[in-house]
């Protein structure tokens, strides 16, 4: 399903943080928002979520508009949601975490099967708190949480910070098949050998406006956009 982004406005109370920004992430897809510490790439997710309220502009998914949907009913129309720190549940257990992904959209015993199939690791730790898990872990399990949905667009905020090298590989893996299996992929990430290795497209945004929108292999033939937006 492709969702669409059309001149929203948002912020937080009085500050305005969005302006007229515009996006569109489509199936079989990785695109990725990419800008300076600030310019807004969370708040973006936060809207599409429903976390934040629209001032203005629309949010669409396949065409239907889910702009006043309260949060807790977005998850609901298969947009699944992997935010920065993870928000775990950190007193459940894995088991009980995983539960509570497959309840949103009432999946069965076979989705939990094929998520942990993803993640054995988890397999393994089912019955342990989430809070003992590793910062490597907790980021399976959030993603696994979130897959539990069976979305067709997954939203992901900084999903390889603070991650070694093999549960970034693992993270980048499961992204891109997700991306294969033809769910639209919305990354936020500050590795730009990750970007350049994982999106198909990336949309800059610059305080809050969106700037430029270009094919990763642009980028890697001219890197010159990436000095302009985020100063590398």
């Amino acid at each position: 399903m492709t969702l669409r982004l059309d001149a929203i406005n948002t912020g937080y109370g009085q500050v305005q943080i969005l302006f007229d920004l515009s996006l569109e992430a489509r199936p079989g897809e990785i695109l990725c928002l990419l800008g300076r510490n600030g310019a807004g790439k969370t708040t973006t997710l936060k809207a599409i979520m429903g976390l934040l309220p629209l001032k203005s502009g629309s949010i669409s998914l396949e065409g239907q508009s889910i702009s006043d949907l309260p949060p807790h009913l977005v998850p609901k129309q298969g947009i699944a949601y992997v935010p920065q720190g993870r928000r775990l549940f950190t007193e459940l257990t894995v088991a009980e975490n995983i539960e509570v992904g497959l309840m949103t959209r009432g999946k069965s015993a076979q989705t939990r099967e094929r998520v942990l199939s993803m993640f054995p690791r988890l397999r393994d730790r089912l019955d342990q708190r989430a809070e003992t898990l590793s910062g490597g872990e907790q980021q399976m399990l959030a993603t696994a949480r979130a897959l539990c949905l069976e979305p067709s667009v997954l939203l992901l905020d900084e999903p390889t910070e603070g991650l070694q090298p093999s549960m970034i590989a693992l993270i980048a893996d499961t992204v891109r098949a997700m991306r294969d299996e033809g769910k639209a992929v919305i990354l936020v990430e500050q590795r730009i050998e990750a970007v350049l290795s994982l999106a198909d497209r990336v949309a800059f945004i610059e305080n809050g406006h969106g700037r430029e929108v270009v094919e990763t292999s642009v980028l890697r033939e001219d890197p010159s956009l990436l000095q302009k937006y985020v100063g590398i």
